[in-house]
């Protein structure tokens, strides 16, 4: 976990909206590993992050939508033999990075994925029927929680996509 530079970050702001990235007062990112306690993780680097930028007070709403792309990218995004692994790889080669980009009104959560395939929202409709399901709401509540989202492919040598969520901040 730590923080990295407008390089690292370069691909992430392909598809997000516009924002001027000389105007990113902070930035923090953090590797995953490719099992389900690191939705777990991600929470934590999520408290830590927002406590460092005086924002602990939007935690329950960007936690919530932080657990749920990682949980989106653990789920659909990663071959089945993938999850299975017992250890965390590190650095560029991680399958999933979380990373976070603050700034002065906007804050952006993207988590990036190996997978090319982008996220399939369910209807509204569908995700209220289900409501009781374990799957298939959480870009309902990533839709619901945050003040936009979307996703876009990662070009250039680095494979698979970014699905990032857009909080205003007061």
């Amino acid at each position: 976990m730590g923080t990295n530079g407008s390089t690292m970050l370069e691909p992430l702001r392909q598809g997000l909206p516009p924002l001027d990235p000389s105007a990113v007062s902070s930035a923090a990112s953090c590797t995953l590993p490719a099992r389900y306690e690191a939705v777990g993780s991600a929470r934590q680097f999520t408290r830590k992050t927002l406590a460092s930028w005086e924002l602990d007070d939007r935690f329950d709403d960007i936690a919530l939508v932080v657990s749920e792309l990682v949980t989106n990218a653990l789920r659909h995004a990663l071959p089945g033999d993938t999850r299975a692994e017992v250890h965390c790889v590190v650095g560029e080669d991680a399958p999933v990075r979380l990373h976070m980009m603050r700034w002065t009104s906007r804050l952006v959560c993207a988590v990036r994925d190996p997978s090319d395939d982008g996220p399939v929202a369910r209807e509204a409709g569908d995700a209220i029927d289900d409501f009781a399901s374990e799957s298939g709401r959480g870009l309902f509540l990533v839709d619901s929680f945050s003040d936009g989202w979307g996703w876009h492919p990662l070009a250039g040598a680095l494979s698979g996509k970014v699905v990032w969520a857009l909080f205003q901040l007061a």
